[in-house]
C-alpha cells in the first residue's frame, strides 16, 4: 500500500523542475548584472553568492527546528490533545492558532514545516494559513528585538503586532471563504499527507519520526536554496541607492521598504536592528511596512511556501500583505 502511494517520480521531477526554474532565474539575473552599470560582475558575483550563503546559513537552524517540531506534533502529541483545547468555531480557532506563535520561537523558515505538521494533523488550510502568517510576527524573539531596536517610538513595535496579528485573521477568513480550501496545496504534499497517513498504521513513533523528518527535509531544502540564491541574486542586481534616494516621501518611502523586505530575505528575529539603520532617512511608516512584508512574503519564504501550496495562494497572499502595509504605514506616517 504505502508503495503505491509513493510520489517519488512525480516528486522528483517537480523539484527538478524546482532547480531548473529557480537556476533560470538566477541565469537572467546574472545576464541582467552583466548588462547594467556598476561592480564588475565578478564582484557582484561574489557578493550575492556571501549574501545567498548568508540567509541560508541564518535560516538553516530555525529549518531544522521547525522540522523537529513539526514531528513533535504530528508524531508525538497524542491525538486530540490541541483540538480538545481550540475553540469550536472557525474564528475562535483562527484566533487561537495566531497566537501560537508565542510557544514557538522559531522565524519564517520553521513555521511552514510546523505548518505542514499541523495541516497533516488534520487542521484546516485557513487555519495554517493563519498561523503561517502570525506566527514571524507575534513571537517572543521577535517581540523581544523589536522592542530593543524601537522601544515605543513612532508606535512601531505594536503597529508591528496588531498588523501582523489583523493580516493573518484576515487571510485566515479570506481563504475560510474558499469552497475548496484543499485544493489550495499541492498535489505533491497530499501525497505526503497519504504516505504519513500509512506509515502511522504499521510503523511505531521513532520509525515514523526519522521518515517523517527526511520526507520534510527533502521537501523544504530545494526551496530553501533556491530561495536564499534568488535573494542574493537580487540584492545584487537591484540597486539600493534607488530605494534610500526616495526614503523621505511618505508614500514612495513606503513602497520602497516594502520592495526591500521582500528582496533581503532576512530572519524575523533580526530584521528589526536592519530596519532600524534606515529609521534616520527613511518614515516610520515605511519601517512597519518592512518589518510586515519581510517575514511574510519575501523570495525566501514565497520558495518555502510554494512546497505545501498552489502558486495562486502565493499570489493571493503577496497582494493581501502588501496592501495592507501600505494601509498599516500610510496611518501610521500620519500619525507619526
Amino acid at each position: 500500500m504505502t508503495t503505491d502511494l509513493r510520489p517519488a517520480p512525480t516528486g522528483t521531477r517537480r523539484t527538478a523542475g524546482l532547480i531548473a526554474a529557480g537556476v533560470a532565474v538566477v541565469g537572467l539575473l546574472v545576464v541582467v548584472a552583466v548588462l547594467a552599470p556598476g561592480p564588475a560582475l565578478p564582484t557582484r558575483a561574489q557578493d550575492g553568492l556571501t549574501l545567498a550563503l548568508s540567509v541560508l546559513i541564518e535560516s538553516l537552524p530555525f529549518v531544522v527546528l521547525g522540522v523537529i517540531l513539526s514531528i513533535v506534533v504530528q508524531v508525538w502529541v497524542p491525538p486530540g490533545a490541541i483540538e480538545r483545547w481550540m475553540p469550536r468555531s472557525a474564528w475562535g480557532r483562527r484566533a487561537v492558532l495566531s497566537l501560537l506563535g508565542m510557544l514557538v520561537p522559531v522565524c519564517e523558515c520553521g513555521n511552514v514545516p510546523f505548518a505542514r505538521g499541523l495541516l497533516m494533523r488534520g487542521f484546516r488550510v485557513p487555519e495554517a494559513l493563519t498561523f503561517l502568517i502570525a506566527a514571524p510576527i507575534v513571537n517572543p524573539i521577535v517581540i523581544i528585538t523589536t522592542h530593543q531596536a524601537f522601544g515605543f517610538d513612532d508606535g512601531i513595535l505594536i503597529a508591528r503586532l496588531l498588523g501582523g496579528y489583523a493580516v493573518a485573521n484576515l487571510i485566515g477568513w479570506l481563504y475560510s471563504r474558499h469552497p475548496d480550501p484543499d485544493s489550495l496545496l499541492t498535489d505533491r504534499f497530499r501525497a505526503t499527507c497519504e504516505i504519513a497517513d500509512a506509515e502511522s498504521l504499521t510503523a511505531g513513533r521513532g520509525r515514523r519520526s526519522l521518515a517523517q523528518f527526511v520526507v520534510e527535509l527533502r521537501a523544504v531544502m530545494p526551496a530553501l536554496v533556491i530561495g536564499s540564491a534568488l535573494a542574493g541574486a537580487v540584492q545584487v542586481v537591484v540597486p539600493r541607492d534607488a530605494l534610500l534616494a526616495i526614503g523621505s516621501n511618505p508614500v514612495l518611502s513606503i513602497v520602497a521598504m516594502i520592495a526591500l523586505a521582500m528582496i533581503v530575505s532576512i530572519c524575523s528575529n533580526v530584521d528589526s536592528f536592519v530596519a532600524l539603520s534606515f529609521a534616520s532617512t527613511f518614515t516610520p511608516g515605511s519601517i512597519v511596512a518592512f518589518l510586515l512584508v519581510g517575514p511574510l512574503v519575501d523570495v525566501k519564504m514565497l520558495a518555502l511556501l510554494r512546497t505545501t501550496f498552489r502558486t495562486k495562494v502565493l499570489a493571493g497572499l503577496v497582494v493581501i500583505v502588501v496592501l495592507f502595509a501600505v494601509a498599516v504605514g500610510g496611518v501610521v506616517n500620519l500619525l507619526a
